[in-house]
């Protein structure tokens, strides 16, 4: 060791001239007009909130700025081996970096120090929760995966000036924040790193873009919505079953679609209203709304049809109704005209007959009756009326192409979901 080192933190701090207003926290460093080099690393921390609604991501991330100033440097043997200060970072000049997809001011109190080493490179560390908008494509939800950029750049200095250079590989950048992430709804699959150079109206600027991908994870949406349609649709084929006769069959079919229309609105809060695509979710909510409103209307159709049918044994009930009422009205006037021809005939015979004779003219009539409505009941077990055998046919013609219409759809759908976007 130097036996004139001076081993005082201030001594080194007057030497390098750290203090505040001095020239080296105005002056960008450089070297023979050459461009400022920026250093830029950005860990992942937690994935807070992915808005789809408001096309928002929220990121808590810690990012590392590093750079070298050539008039901050020492010899650490004079003094005492120090190699390595915390200055506070207002006394050195620091590259004016922002996040170009921020929306909102950083949550998180920066830290007010650097870090310089005796070779004069400074390290400038902070923590932030970002907020940045990021454009989603949910066309596959919630089978969905997103990537969302977050780019640094500089407000004011050009590339000329200043360049910024990724300081760590990409892959052991993901490989850490993997490791210290705490996974919640959405899966950290990938974080890609890239260099762009745009035109500004400061001249070309250097970009660093971090593409952050993640995967959704899709079971709770599975099991809460996607499912509960499903069995609402079941329900929709279970309910041919019932009879087409009552007006059962009709108020079930109406309190499930009023189920699916209960889903749509869940549906609506969630989705954004300004997709380019209409996602298959909302296609299928419409795709089983649509099938389960033409069963409904084919039900109502079957009611008709069976109306028709009823209308028309009422009808000829009514007819035959009338019919024997008047085959009645005769019949009872025929014995009365018999008797009162027998007592002009022979007035002497006596009252019982004519008695008797009554008797057994009802007791025919009687059995007339029992005869005529077990034939008119076999009549009708064996043979339906005409809209109700149109009905029992448009029903199982309807019936056949529901099923296959409802596993074409959904067969259609799922190769949409798993088809893998080019």
């Amino acid at each position: 060791m130097n036996d004139g080192a001076n081993c005082s933190y201030r001594a080194l701090y007057k030497y390098l001239n750290l203090v505040k207003d001095n020239d080296n926290s105005k002056v960008r460093p450089f070297h023979s007009s050459s461009a400022t080099e920026v250093y830029v690393d950005m860990l992942l921390y937690a994935i807070l909130e992915v808005n789809e609604k408001k096309q928002q991501f929220v990121s808590y991330i810690w990012v590392t700025l590093r750079w070298f100033d050539d008039d901050i440097k020492w010899d650490r043997e004079y003094f005492c081996d120090i190699w390595k200060i915390y200055p506070p970072s207002d006394v050195l000049w620091t590259p004016d970096l922002t996040i170009e997809e921020m929306i909102e001011d950083n949550k998180v109190s920066m830290s007010p120090y650097v870090t310089l080493d005796f070779y004069g490179y400074v390290t400038l560390q902070r923590n932030m929760v970002v907020v940045s908008s990021c454009s989603m494509e949910v066309y596959k939800f919630p089978f969905d995966v997103q990537n969302c950029k977050l780019s640094f750049k500089s407000i004011a200095h050009s590339y000329e000036n200043l360049e910024i250079t990724n300081l760590a590989d990409s892959q052991w950048t993901m490989e850490w924040s993997l490791k210290r992430m705490t996974q919640s709804e959405w899966l950290f699959v990938n974080l890609n790193i890239s260099e762009e150079v745009v035109g500004e109206r400061n001249g070309e600027q250097n970009k660093l873009i971090y593409t952050i991908t993640m995967k959704r994870r899709s079971a709770l949406y599975i099991a809460n919505f996607l499912l509960p349609i499903m069995f609402f649709l079941g329900l929709d084929l279970a309910s041919f079953g019932i009879s087409d006769s009552g007006g059962e069959k009709l108020g079930f079919k109406v309190t499930v679609l009023l189920a699916v229309t209960v889903m749509q609105l869940i549906l609506n809060d969630i989705l954004p209203a300004s997709s380019d695509r209409i996602p298959l979710i909302a296609i299928y909510c419409i795709g089983v709304f649509g099938l389960m409103m033409l069963s409904l209307v084919e039900t109502i159709l079957m009611m008709y049809l069976l109306g028709k049918d009823a209308a028309a044994e009422e009808n000829r009930e009514d007819e035959e109704q009338r019919r024997n009422l008047k085959k009645r009205t005769s019949a009872d006037e025929s014995p009365a005209e018999q008797l009162s021809v027998a007592k002009e005939g022979d007035s002497c015979k006596p009252t019982a007959e004519s008695i008797a004779l009554e008797n057994i003219s009802d007791e025919l009539r009687d059995v007339e009756k029992t005869l005529t409505r077990v034939l008119n009941g076999r009549k009708k077990g064996n043979k339906a009326g005409c809209w109700t055998r149109v009905a029992e046919k448009v029903n199982i013609v309807f019936i056949i192409t529901y099923v296959i219409a409802v596993i074409v759809f959904l067969i259609v759908l799922f190769l949409q979901w798993t088809k893998d976007d080019e």
